[in-house]
């Protein structure tokens, strides 16, 4: 179904800071003001569950969850809860690549606070009994969240920003809006309908800086109607030291840090999905595509990986020609990785 804008079509673009990121949108229609309005009531919504979901605001309901829910059940609001039951059945979905309660093990490895160095076996052993699924127990009668032992950590990070987009966007619905993009950092994105003059948006994956400065053009460029795509990868924060990089996306079954992928795309129906499966594929690497097209049939992603001076990129769903490609390192002008990557937490 195409379109069917009066002449002219008008544009409108806002922006707001929630969620320690950017997110922005650019709505198209025939009525500025009503676009203005509608941008206005869809950013304020991404607010709104800011303060409901944020990790390090005292008042939210995420911050009441972890200060007192493994002393009593914590009652909080229908809305959050099923978004923690959401959370959880991804969990099972993805073989416990993606977790709530990865919390422990990344303040573990420093990204909670200042790098302290690689953690002791010790204190991962510690971190990781505070992790898991099985430690949450969600009582829907009475809307309430009960740790099963101290320690335990309920962190939004790797989904609440995509459930942002989606609430969003059904605002932007509610509006009468059928033609926008809404991005959270750039690194999650919902295509509302089709732009005016094209049958789907089009949106670049880019490549890592490696790759960008050897002059790589965008890892694939995807079509986006009605869909949601994630990226996440390993260099957004990241430390080094003698033994390689770590990025801040932990395998909550291990305790490591994910290291069969850099990056991981996925394109889903759900905004809210798409950001939790990003984060599952990089843990999972290349392997994982399958497992989450047994449980997604129309799911597209891609993979980027890096070993022995190669890259290596695989995709499903997705028009890359080839679908397969590798890319070798000049030995002699080859950056590591982790020349690239180093930050502070």
């Amino acid at each position: 179904m195409e379109n069917d804008f009066k002449e002219p079509v008008e544009s409108v673009r806002l922006a707001v800071e929630a969620m320690a990121t950017r997110f922005e949108l650019l709505l198209y229609g025939a009525s500025v003001p009503a676009l203005r309005a509608a941008a206005e009531e869809a950013l304020a919504e991404v607010q709104r569950l800011e303060a409901r979901l944020s990790l390090f605001r005292p008042d939210s309901e995420i911050a009441r969850i972890n200060a007192r829910a493994a002393r009593e059940p914590v009652r909080v609001l229908p809305e959050v809860w099923n978004l923690l039951e959401h959370a959880l059945a991804l969990t099972e979905a993805t073989d416990g690549a993606f977790d709530i309660t990865v919390g422990p093990l990344l303040a573990c490895w420093g990204f909670r606070g200042g790098y302290e160095g690689r953690p002791t076996p010790e204190a991962l052993e510690q971190a990781r009994a505070c992790v898991g699924p099985q430690l949450l127990t969600l009582d829907r009668a009475r809307w309430s969240v009960r740790f099963r032992r101290p320690g335990v950590i309920v962190d939004l990070g790797g989904i609440g920003k995509g459930y942002a987009i989606e609430q969003a966007v059904q605002v932007l619905r509610e509006a009468g809006v059928t033609c926008g993009l809404i991005h959270g950092g750039t690194s999650t994105a919902y295509a509302l309908g089709q732009p005016p003059d094209a049958p789907a948006w089009q949106v670049a994956i880019e490549p890592p800086p490696p790759l960008r400065t050897a002059g790589v053009e965008p890892l694939a460029v995807v079509s986006l109607r009605d869909e949601a795509l994630s990226v996440s990868a390993v260099w957004g924060r990241a430390w080094t030291d003698a033994e390689g990089v770590y990025g801040h996306v932990i395998d909550p079954r291990t305790g490591q840090p994910a290291s069969d992928a850099v990056l991981a795309a996925v394109i889903a129906e759900s905004a809210t999905e798409a950001d939790a499966l990003s984060t599952a594929l990089l843990v999972l690497g290349e392997p994982g595509m399958e497992l989450l097209r047994r449980r997604w049939p129309r799911l597209r992603a891609l993979v980027l990986r890096h070993g022995q001076s190669r890259w290596h990129l695989a995709s499903c769903g997705l028009s890359l020609r080839p679908p397969k490609w590798t890319v070798e390192e000049d030995a002699a002008k080859a950056t590591p990785l982790s020349k690239f990557e180093r930050r502070s937490p």
